[in-house]
């Protein structure tokens, strides 16, 4: 790629197929899986709902900034029960995803992509089970991690092939300079959402990333982007890693707040 820095500017993403390996990808989600498999799910009760925000009320959830939690999906697959997504802190609290989080290779690109100071602050293995993966609507990630300057840059790793039949990402190319439509804030264990624009996102010019596994996708805090529902026999497992600018002042009132104990750290 001639100027990454150019192509991310002026569409608020990068697509960067065959990143890492097939390999190094089923090495994540065997890993998450292996944590799946050893918890309780029928105890857990904590359901991760991307559209109500059910969870935002749920200790479970905003005290896991330093910890790996499973949640759950809102549908069972019959009897069954499901795991929407692995997080927030794989990154540190794991030796495996911390050597895949911090590789140089990532570094590089970070820092070519206009990060000074690079803090890693959350991660996720999001799971879209087949036939009961749930939808994510369109949303921005600076709504949830809010720095000011805006800096929040997302790093979406497709750890199985991701299609249009089981919900692959959908951007909106250029969306990132529409400004921020939504502020998910906390005050203790009370979270809401405050409307700074009340004006729908555009209908058209939404664009499929259908992406094989390996393949990197970065973007910009401020871009759209959402996935549909997996309907399809097929899964789509993928590994997401947010980083911000430590040149930036990460605000007080965002839901994800790291426990003193844990400072952020950067790729070294």
């Amino acid at each position: 790629m001639s100027d990454p820095r150019a192509a991310f500017e002026r569409d608020g993403f990068l697509v960067i197929p065959d990143f890492t390996s097939r390999a190094a990808c089923e090495e994540l989600r065997d890993a998450a899986l292996r944590i799946v498999r050893e918890t309780d799910l029928e105890s857990l009760g904590s359901i991760f709902d991307a559209g109500g925000q059910r969870h935002g009320h749920d200790p479970w959830f905003l005290d896991s900034g330093g910890e790996v939690r499973a949640f759950l999906e809102p549908e069972r697959d019959g009897d069954q029960l499901r795991v929407n997504k692995l997080g927030h802190a794989l990154h540190d609290r794991l030796p495996l995803f911390d050597r895949f989080s911090r590789a140089p290779r990532l570094a590089t690109l970070v820092a070519e992509l206009g990060v000074v100071t690079p803090l890693l602050l959350q991660s996720m293995v999001i799971f879209k089970h087949p036939r009961v993966g749930g939808a994510v609507p369109a949303h921005q990630d600076a709504t949830y991690l809010s720095t000011e300057p805006s800096s929040v840059l997302g790093l979406w790793f497709a750890l199985e092939d991701a299609t249009l039949d089981n919900g692959c990402l959908e951007l909106l190319p250029g969306g990132h300079r529409l400004g921020l439509r939504t502020r998910y804030r906390r005050d203790g264990d009370r979270t809401w959402t405050d409307t700074l624009r009340d004006d729908p996102w555009p209908s058209d010019g939404w664009r499929a990333i259908e992406a094989s596994a390996g393949t990197l996708v970065a973007f910009h805090g401020l871009l759209p982007h959402r996935s549909r529902a997996n309907r399809s026999s097929r899964p789509r497992c993928a590994y997401t890693l947010h980083l911000i600018d430590g040149e930036a002042e990460y605000q007080g009132d965002n839901w994800l707040q790291r426990p003193p104990t844990m400072p952020l750290r950067g790729f070294v």
